[in-house]
């Protein structure tokens, strides 16, 4: 059964939000995103003593009669980022399980629209094997950003990617320009810190969002059962496992997957990047406002 988050309603929800991305950041002319850098535009930010080679017409006359000293009005800068989506397109993320597919997915377009919404340059890619896809080209604006919304819905979760390949693979990853965002379970034999770190070298802020399901964040098998890794060529394969559940190893998992978090969120606060989990049985909305906002990425 297909299951999908993306309709008008949830669209609507993300009006009134933003993406807050860091001032220090360098961007393109043109956007909404407020910059520690002076500019043109209307909003006022300070004064500065005039210097030798200054506009004349940026002089405050006002303050000249009150001090017989020249002053320049100083005005906020505003910039448009490029906004990098990668989405892991792997089996784990949704092969045999279709609302963690829809979860992702819609991360990745509400993400993708508050882009659009800031009027940011956007780019989802898909992490197929070693290989970063893009069917779109770079996004601008809700109409193009919508005509790729039906694509998204369509793409399929299966085999395996490499997540390291994949980033350093795409050709557009700029330096001091904007976000990107990894969504992933994580659950990889790929490098992916690698990649991170990567795009901290280019300077760009960084963040990740795992998607779970309940049942990865805490299982409740019994018995004798067989795990089968979606991401498996067939089912000789050696990932594939026939195992007896105890107690004791549903408590070494849940310590094991407590440490894998903790070793995330460690890394991801070495380099000042954003790191946030997302499990499929909780309100996407509700989940990924609140998260995001406590990330300092949405305002």
């Amino acid at each position: 059964m297909k299951v999908s988050y993306l309709n008008d309603e949830f669209f609507s929800r993300l009006e009134a939000l933003s993406l807050n991305l860091k001032s220090s950041l360098a961007g393109y002319f043109g956007g909404k995103h407020l910059v520690k850098t002076y500019g043109q535009t209307v909003e006022f930010s300070d004064f500065r003593e005039y210097q030798l080679g200054d506009d004349i017409r940026r002089i405050d006359w006002n303050l000249f009669s009150r001090f017989e000293k020249y002053f320049l009005k100083l005005f906020t800068d505003e910039r448009q980022m490029q906004v990098q989506i990668f989405l892991d397109c792997s089996g784990s993320m949704g092969k045999l399980s279709p609302q963690k597919a829809a979860y992702a997915k819609a991360a990745a377009a509400a993400l993708g629209f508050l882009a659009v919404q800031s009027m940011d340059k956007l780019s989802i890619n898909f992490m197929v094997g070693n290989t970063s896809v893009n069917p779109f080209g770079v996004i601008i604006g809700k109409n193009a950003f919508f005509r790729a919304v039906s694509a998204i819905e369509e793409i399929e979760f299966a085999d395996d990617a490499d997540i390291e390949a994949c980033i350093k693979s795409c050709p557009d990853t700029g330096d001091r320009n904007g976000l990107t965002v990894i969504i992933s379970d994580f659950f990889t034999e790929s490098n992916w810190k690698k990649a991170v770190d990567y795009l901290c070298y280019k300077k760009r802020q960084v963040l990740l969002i795992q998607i779970a399901t309940p049942e990865e964040l805490d299982p409740a098998f019994d018995g004798r059962i067989n795990l089968i890794d979606s991401e498996a060529v067939d089912l000789s394969d050696t990932k594939n496992l026939k195992i007896k559940i105890t107690r004791g190893m549903l408590a070494a998992y849940a310590e094991a997957l407590k440490d894998f978090k903790a070793d995330i969120k460690s890394f991801c606060t070495r380099r000042d990047a954003g790191f946030i989990t997302l499990s499929t049985d909780m309100p996407i909305e509700k989940v990924l406002f609140s998260e995001l906002l406590k990330e300092d990425i949405m305002s």
